[in-house]
């Protein structure tokens, strides 16, 4: 592949404070409308399950989309590549927005198309340009995201009862994008096009060959799983338990904050460790404890949203990380994360309509919140085989 290395700190700097940016646009757009989903349902005479396609639809797009990131990415160019992928963002909010329930969806899933592509993108330029920094700034654009997603859910629901409406409130969540694209503008115009090299994107088959590469998938996978499960219904769950909207908005966006920390405190733990068998484990352990704690306890709601928030977002850094770590190339690591995030999501968009549908048909959230408690054992155990020491040798 083609390095494009920054040449000078200000580049770098500038690099840096774009990454930073897009990483604002690839969770609130889409998370930010989960306060909202009952307002939206009763606006459109939608059923649970229906609305719970506003969750599918994303994930989906994620699903079919990923795979197809890192061929576009050798034909134009990573930073290209992600200049589209904010386009397509600020085109699904701007179509999401609008009065009618079929551009509802059709944004929504063009919203989808756009962060798939950064989604699998940002790993391997982070590999490309920073590979002595993976770790780090993973953990800093992880702590970027989560916490314009917990900013962007505390708003919605005010700027909605301001009179704006959830129309103006989803159309709000636009200024993400639109700062990140004047910010990533340079990289367009001055930046030389890094590829992917088309012979060596021909051994990116070999990938879905690797048991390692099916353990950190299936590690990264569960976590997107059990995340969106919860990210999509917890204002409904909490609200099941007499937790008021606005309250269950708040405590929405406590999640995303506490899905920030670990930003912070991650990177640090891993510059200590040989490998991440153990931080793995835990991470996954305290998804499954409260999951089941939201529906034994729910008056500590704070205290599981806070554990479930600083679990799965451990996780997902270590399963970024892990694309990164176990990767011996660029190369590798753009083919790997469209594996891990394609199949990841492709298993997470059946969670929230399947349990959109589990509730509907028993009147509570018990099963959908202990099937949660029990696929994070099944990740804990993917997680400690992905944190052994070792890259995967074929692809």
């Amino acid at each position: 592949m083609t390095i494009a290395l920054p040449t000078t700190g200000k580049q770098r700097a500038l690099l840096i404070a774009g990454i930073l940016l897009i990483a604002t646009s690839l969770r609130v757009t889409f998370t930010g409308a989960a306060p909202l989903l009952d307002a939206i349902r009763a606006d459109y005479g939608l059923t649970t399950a229906q609305t719970g396609l506003l969750t599918t639809l994303p994930l989906l797009a994620f699903a079919l989309i990923s795979p197809l990131a890192a061929g576009l990415a050798r034909r134009i160019g990573m930073e290209r590549s992600l200049f589209i992928a904010l386009l397509l963002i600020v085109a699904g909010i701007a179509l999401r927005s609008l009065p009618s329930a079929m551009l509802l969806f059709g944004g929504t899933a063009v919203i989808g198309c756009g962060i798939a592509l950064g989604n699998v993108l940002l790993p391997g330029l982070i590999k490309r340009d920073f590979p002595g920094q993976v770790a780090k700034l993973t953990g800093a654009y992880s702590l970027t995201m989560g916490a314009a997603a917990a900013l962007g859910s505390a708003l919605v629901v005010p700027v909605a009862l301001s009179g704006a409406g959830w129309h103006g409130a989803l159309l709000m969540l636009m200024v993400f994008p639109l700062l990140a694209l004047l910010l990533w503008l340079p990289q367009w115009r001055q930046r030389p096009v890094g590829s992917l090299s088309g012979a060596r994107a021909l051994h990116s088959r070999g990938i879905w060959r690797s048991t390692l590469a099916w353990q950190v998938t299936l590690f990264l996978g569960i976590n997107s799983l059990i995340y969106y499960v919860i990210i999509g219904w917890l204002p409904a769950i909490l609200q099941s338990h007499g937790y008021s909207e606005t309250e269950a908005g708040s405590l929405h966006g406590l999640l995303q904050l506490a899905t920030a920390a670990p930003g912070i405190v991650v990177p640090l733990i891993l510059l200590r460790l040989k490998d991440q068998r153990g931080v793995a484990g835990l991470s996954a352990m305290m998804c499954a404890v409260s999951a089941a704690g939201l529906w034994f306890m729910p008056d500590l709601a704070v205290m599981w949203t806070l554990i479930f928030g600083f679990g799965s977002g451990a996780t997902m850094i270590l399963g970024l990380t892990f694309i990164g770590l176990r990767a011996s190339s660029a190369h590798q690591a753009a083919a790997l994360s469209g594996m891990a995030q394609s199949v990841g999501y492709l298993l997470a968009a059946c969670g929230p309509p399947l349990m959109g549908k589990i509730h509907d048909a028993n009147g509570d959230w018990r099963i959908p919140l202990l099937a949660c408690a029990l696929v994070s054992l099944v990740m804990a155990l993917c997680g400690m085989l992905a944190g052994r020491d070792r890259e995967i040798t074929s692809g």
